[in-house]
């Protein structure tokens, strides 16, 4: 029997289900991963799945623009901003005033950085440069590599500055006179960034195959791990040396290694950084339509090509690698070890979140920004900047708790118009503290002008759903406190629905062909799934030819097997009546109640010949009450019942020389004539057709002549099968 799913949820997950539509269906949010297919507004969620107020925001006015690419602090309080497509550098002083500081030609400033001596560099894409700025629209051009795109600036303790570039994939080291030269040059389309390790060592992600590399002092360059991935964005270093990489795109391997330790990529040598270009082994992705394109085009063309995608990994001194987060349909854009709290932070889009890992490798959600992509997260003393994009937004994360917060399931589909039951959470809310739920309902996929207004607040923890019947309901649930210093925690949230009873249908209705019938295989030995290895090797052995075999079709004289399909859009457990009427007559008789398979066969020999109708009639009774369950029908197309023998009549038989001349009709009550054939020994059964050419009418003609063998004995036997493999024989001397 072929079943509907009973219900489907738009980006809900956790949800209880049950096939008997009069027991009241309950949809359950209780995990981190149901609570993340929603919107949370300054709300939280830990690894557990519990949701809590979420860190304050401070937001720093900025100039509006279409969007950042850059961000600078320094430690005197000055902010620097690199917009794109605008080629502006704003500075914004300690006072907070904003103010244009340099226009550069390029379109985008993808980075900015400051040395020791307090001078401002900023790189520019397209056509790629780095400008030296001394003061308000004072600059200069410092380095110009004539590459397309500058990703990426990073000041070593010598005092030069190394430049990442693409899209020829490399690294050039520039001294302070701005005098370049490309110390690496890998096969990779780009080096998209830098981090230096504190141990003297460089690493750098690049990007159409995305791989993490490590620069050493004495200028070794190694291939640390290569990630299934397209590009390697950001990169962070914790005290002990571990290496967090974000990877993001399409992936281009299949090894899925989620949780896995896997073993980094053997190290391929290089020659010496100093001055030398190197060359790696990793093999070459390119990455389309970079060409002409603007580096804030560029960063999007390096993404997925399909769906937002990426992972966190964190790479181990001797190269083993093991992914800590990976999502379908979001992908880091930034990342930072935060040494006070142990804590790696990073950020995404397209949902704008900024997540955190611990040291025990667990994941919790710290916060969705109203902004889809969370760019840079910038660490300054203790505190985090974050800039984001789409729209554009410059703030600082504090330490301090919200107030209030809001957290926006998704909506559940019931499948059907369902009345609501009860509501319910489990969590805390302390003194001072507070958790409210409000539901509203409607029947569109998405919420619209024709959904309910949000109900009143339920002020209890469990209360009856006030929202009117409908086919969708979505949840909101707010937070609140007092003080600050104490948030409510709500881990589980719950309704109970009921659906509308909808009747279900028989969608096909066909019939074998006659005597044709399916044979269920022999018993064997049962097994349960799951716990082979506590079963005898040979019950294992049986259980798998149980598996793999399908039913037997085989002939069995007078079966008739029926076929039919049916659906419930409830999900509801069916059973099925099979119906009988003579063609002519009017009452219809019940040949099987009660069934609940959509094949059944019946032994047409004791009924007579004849034309007839089957009626399947389909119940949903198994999972309603009596008075609300509902029936479905439907009726077949004539149905002949033919059990009778085709007869020959008027046969003759006579000698003409060493051949014989034989005529007979063949005729069958209520099926057309198939098949002829004649024997004379010691002769084969040859076909012989009608005076017409072909079989296709209850009465055929047959006249035909037949050369007898050799010692051929004086009788003609004549076999005639009907379209319902009924067979007549027919003997006669001659």
């Amino acid at each position: 029997m072929r079943k509907l799913p009973l219900f489907g949820l738009l980006g809900i997950a956790g949800l209880c289900l049950s096939l008997q539509a009069v027991v009241p269906q309950k949809w359950e949010l209780r995990t981190k991963e149901d609570f993340l297919k929603g919107k949370l507004a300054g709300v939280s969620v830990s690894n557990d799945g519990v949701l809590a107020l979420a860190p304050k925001e401070q937001k720093i006015e900025a100039p509006m623009e279409e969007f950042y690419l850059s961000v600078l602090l320094t430690p005197d309080g000055i902010t620097y901003l690199g917009t794109g497509h605008g080629g502006k550098v704003y500075r914004i002083g300690k006072d907070g005033k904003a103010e244009l500081y340099f226009q550069a030609p390029e379109m985008d400033v993808t980075c900015l950085i400051q040395d020791k001596r307090g001078a401002l560099y900023a790189a520019t894409s397209p056509n790629g440069k780095v400008y030296r700025i001394t003061d308000k629209l004072k600059g200069e051009s410092f380095f110009d590599p004539a590459e397309k795109y500058i990703w990426d600036l990073e000041f070593m303790d010598s005092g030069n500055l190394w430049v990442a570039v693409g899209e020829t994939g490399g690294i050039y080291d520039v001294t302070p006179q701005g005098e370049g030269r490309k110390i690496f040059k890998t096969e990779e389309n780009h080096i998209l960034c830098l981090k230096k390790t504190g141990r003297g060592d460089v690493l750098a992600g690049s990007g159409g195959n995305g791989v993490v590399y490590r620069l050493s002092p004495e200028g070794r360059i190694t291939v640390i791990f290569e990630t299934p991935y397209e590009e390697v964005r950001s990169l962070a270093v914790d005290r002990e040396g571990m290496i967090y990489a974000a990877a993001s795109g399409t992936p281009s391997k299949s090894r899925k290694d989620e949780g896995a330790v896997v073993q980094a990529r053997p190290e391929s040598g290089g020659a010496a950084a100093r001055g030398a270009t190197v060359s790696t082994t990793v093999t070459s992705v390119s990455v389309p339509s970079l060409a002409g394109i603007s580096g804030a085009e560029a960063l999007v063309a390096l993404g997925p090509s399909q769906k937002e995608s990426g992972a966190l990994y964190r790479i181990s001194g001797d190269g083993m690698a093991k992914m800590l987060w990976s999502s379908g349909d979001e992908m880091i854009y930034t990342l930072l070890w935060k040494a006070d709290d142990q804590k790696v932070i990073f950020g995404t889009g397209n949902r704008g979140r900024i997540y955190s890992v611990d040291r025990d490798e667990k994941v919790s959600l710290l916060l969705e920004e109203n902004s889809e992509q969370v760019y840079q997260l910038v660490p300054l003393d203790s505190r985090i900047y974050i800039l984001s994009n789409n729209p554009c937004y410059l703030g600082q994360l504090l330490t301090e708790q919200r107030f209030e917060g809001e957290y926006l399931s998704g909506a559940l589909d019931a499948r059907t118009l369902s009345a609501w039951g009860r509501i319910s959470w489990q969590g805390t809310a302390d003194a001072g503290s507070s958790i409210q739920l409000q539901t509203r309902s409607g029947n569109t996929y998405e919420p619209n002008s024709t959904w309910s207004e949000w109900s009143p607040p339920y002020q209890k923890r469990e209360e009856q759903v006030l929202s009117p019947k409908g086919r969708f309901i979505q949840i909101k649930a707010l937070f609140k406190t007092q003080t600050g210093k104490v948030s409510p925690a709500l881990d589980t949230l719950t309704l109970f629905y009921l659906q509308t009873n909808i009747a279900p249908a028989v969608t096909r209705l066909e019939f074998l062909k006659p005597n044709e019938v399916y044979l269920k295989l022999p018993e064997q030995e049962e097994v349960i799934l799951g716990v082979e290895r506590n079963q005898p090797e040979q019950a294992q052995k049986k259980d798998d030819l149980k598996i793999s075999f399908p039913a037997k079709k085989a002939e069995r004289k007078g079966f008739q097997t029926i076929v039919w399909d049916a659906a419930d859009e409830n999900g509801d457990a069916l059973s099925y009546t099979v119906s009988l009427r003579k063609e002519g007559e009017s009452e219809w008789r019940v040949i099987q109640d009660g069934w609940t398979e959509t094949l059944y066969a019946f032994d047409t020999l004791s009924y007579p010949d004849g034309t007839y109708f089957v009626r399947i009639t389909a119940s949903d009774s198994p999972s309603n009450p009596a008075g609300l369950d509902l029936t479905a029908e439907k009726v077949s197309p004539p149905l002949v019942i033919d059990n009778s023998l085709p007869v020959i009549k008027n046969f003759t038989a006579a000698r003409n020389g060493a051949s014989i001349d034989v005529t007979f009709t063949a005729e069958d009550a209520y099926s057309y004539i198939e098949e002829v054939k004649f024997l004379v020994r010691p002769g084969e059964w040859r076909v012989v057709f009608p005076v017409d050419g072909i079989c296709d009418s209850r009465s055929e003609a047959f006249k035909f002549s037949v050369k007898l063998p050799a010692g051929a004995e004086n009788l003609i036997t004549v076999r005639v099968r009907d379209s319902y493999g009924n067979v007549g024989v027919y003997r006669q001397n001659f």
